[in-house]
């Protein structure tokens, strides 16, 4: 499925996922570049559910989770993709994309893209490490790659990509309360995905499934 066939916002909420905030010790440069750093807690990342790929061979993708160090605390960076594109159009997004052969690895593909899509140059970024692959509905097999971006920085958005880039408080998506369970009857049967309203963005799909993987990381 390249483009949405439905609004997810007039969808209705098939529950909550209600699990306790990440504490806010946890949400910290500090204590993330401890959590990364560690050998990796078990935990169970997201069911693939709502992101089977429909191709025989998923295409490598990587997205940058760009997490800012505000003096307030930390916030997530995210794009509004623009409404023309094939694949996500209009959709809240990490900045990221397809992975290229000249790419070194999956955090290279997240940098070159968050360059090239939002003007994020690297050397403001700090790479923490990666989380599990998130199959989408479009056929991509992303690699999470999760950082800490130190301001002062300038962003210059891809008008032909992006239609906008704003930033979401890390604490209010790392709060269970603020998860949302939705479905909707598709071609290939019913498909669930998650959704994380913030104030007129409708965060959904992929970059929610993403962020639940996150979540769960950081709760662990």
């Amino acid at each position: 499925m390249a483009k949405t066939l439905f609004d997810p916002q007039h969808l209705p909420v098939d529950a909550i996922a209600g699990e306790a905030a990440v504490a806010p010790e946890r949400l910290t440069a500090a204590a993330l570049r401890a959590r990364f750093a560690a050998a990796p807690p078990e935990w169970r990342s997201e069911s693939p559910e709502a992101g089977m790929s429909v191709r025989p061979v998923p295409t490598p993708a990587s997205v940058l989770i760009a997490l800012v160090q505000r003096p307030a605390g930390l916030t997530l960076l995210l794009t509004e993709r623009t409404a023309h594109l094939t694949d996500h159009a209009g959709q809240i997004s990490f900045p990221g994309g397809r992975a290229e052969a000249y790419d070194v690895d999956a955090v290279d593909t997240a940098l070159r893209e968050s360059e090239e899509e939002i003007g994020l140059a690297r050397r403001h970024v700090e790479v923490l490490g990666t989380l599990p692959h998130y199959l989408t509905g479009t056929g991509y097999c992303v690699t999470p790659v999760v950082a800490l971006v130190a301001p002062p920085f300038e962003l210059a958005a891809d008008a032909s990509e992006v239609a906008e880039i704003f930033e979401v408080p890390l604490a209010f998506l790392m709060d269970g309360a603020h998860h949302r369970r939705q479905s909707f009857a598709g071609p290939n049967g019913r498909r669930s995905f998650y959704a994380m309203p913030y104030d007129r963005f409708y965060i959904w799909g992929a970059t929610a499934g993403m962020l639940r993987n996150l979540f769960h990381f950081l709760r662990a």
